[in-house]
């Protein structure tokens, strides 16, 4: 019985050794396969960087307002009887924009017309008498009064009519009407807005701290989600000397023009104040760098030479770097890189130091400092 036992441990350890050794083989057949394998080289895209000056902007966001931007109202009380524009019409200076009834003014007036009338006639009368010792200075003296008291009557009935005469102060864009035909009115009621609507102001806050690089005259870009892709092109006009003890921030006016009147009164805006002196960088495209918590890199392609068969491969080395300032689809490198070198551009994120590389930037999009994507 022992016996038995032995002999079948002694077949079930052959077995057993047989199916080892043939495991064992086949893991190092598989092995110096791997190891002699050679995996295709990844395509990617690629830029040589070059040295570049960028121009010092400050940045803020803004709010539009007019250059003159009124609440027309009406001078004096009244009904109104004649409505003379529409709500979002342009208007120039002096238009007649709303009368209000002027009825019982236009009576006062005849009358005042006619009294005046007789007053002259008078005067002329006992002028011709005074000449010959016929009426007395006095008398003609009275005349000549009241022949001036009724002129200035009508001057002040005329000047009456001319209140209830609502007219635009100046050229602009109306707002929204706020008054009906037949409306009474009283003093101080308003009728409408106007504004300008080119140029207009374009009012920011900036730290204190950058102050000292602002001058009258500065180019100032402006753009707004009201018109995307459109830049508004003009000029820094003032810096408060007052500095908010809130906040520490300085409020800047800029002039800008907006020919196509796509700022309105109150919009929110983005504004940059272009700076007489330019930076010098050495800008990559931004999609280059592999963000990290211990670190931003980039992928440096080099090429290295196969001493064995004499090929030369574009390898890939990870390169730590330190970022500045970005800008459009670039980012300047302040440290780990110098002008020369070629670094991946896109899917960063599945790449490796050591890997094998192709460079196609056929289907590589162009990058921009100023992109302008289309919304869609």
């Amino acid at each position: 019985m022992l016996k038995k036992i032995f002999l079948t441990g002694i077949g079930v350890a052959i077995v057993v050794g047989v199916i080892v050794s043939a495991k064992l083989g086949q893991f190092t057949a598989m092995g110096e396969m791997a190891a002699n394998m050679v995996l295709p080289p990844e395509t990617v895209t690629a830029m040589t960087l070059s040295r570049g000056r960028w121009e010092q902007v400050i940045s803020a966001t803004a709010t539009v307002s007019a250059v003159q931007g009124v609440t027309v109202g009406a001078e004096t009380g009244g009904r109104v009887s004649e409505i003379l524009f529409e709500s979002g019409a342009t208007v120039s200076q002096g238009d007649m924009l709303l009368q209000l009834d002027t009825a019982s003014e236009d009576a006062q007036l005849a009358a005042a017309v006619a009294a005046a009338d007789l007053a002259r006639s008078e005067l002329a009368r006992l002028r011709k008498l005074g000449e010959r010792d016929l009426a007395s200075k006095e008398a003609v003296d009275r005349a000549a009064a009241e022949a001036k008291e009724t002129t200035a009557r009508i001057g002040v009935i005329r000047a009456e009519i001319a209140r209830k005469t609502v007219r635009a102060p100046f050229t602009g864009r109306l707002g929204l009407r706020q008054v009906n035909l037949g409306q009474i009115l009283q003093e101080g009621d308003h009728i409408v807005t106007l504004q300008t609507a080119d140029p207009v102001h374009v009012d920011f806050s900036i730290p204190q701290q950058q102050i000292m690089h602002l001058q009258k005259g500065m180019l100032t870009r402006v753009t707004s989600d009201a018109a995307p892709g459109e830049t508004f092109e003009g000029h820094l006009i003032a810096v408060s000397p007052e500095v908010d003890e809130a906040t520490r921030n300085v409020r800047v006016r800029a002039l800008v023009a907006n020919p196509r009147e796509q700022l309105g009164t109150g919009m929110f805006a983005r504004v940059e104040v272009v700076l007489p002196e330019q930076q010098d960088v050495l800008p990559v495209v931004a999609t280059a760098v592999l963000y990290a918590p211990y670190g931003d890199s980039v992928f440096v392609i080099e090429e290295h030479r196969d001493e064995e068969t004499g090929d030369t491969r574009q390898v890939l080395r990870q390169q730590f770097v330190r970022l500045g300032r970005a800008f459009g689809d670039f980012v300047d490198v302040t440290e780990g890189l110098k002008a020369g070198e070629t670094v991946v551009t896109s899917g960063v994120f599945k790449l490796s130091s050591g890997m094998h590389v192709v460079v196609d930037n056929t289907l590589a999009p162009e990058p921009s400092l100023r992109p302008a994507p289309v919304d869609s």
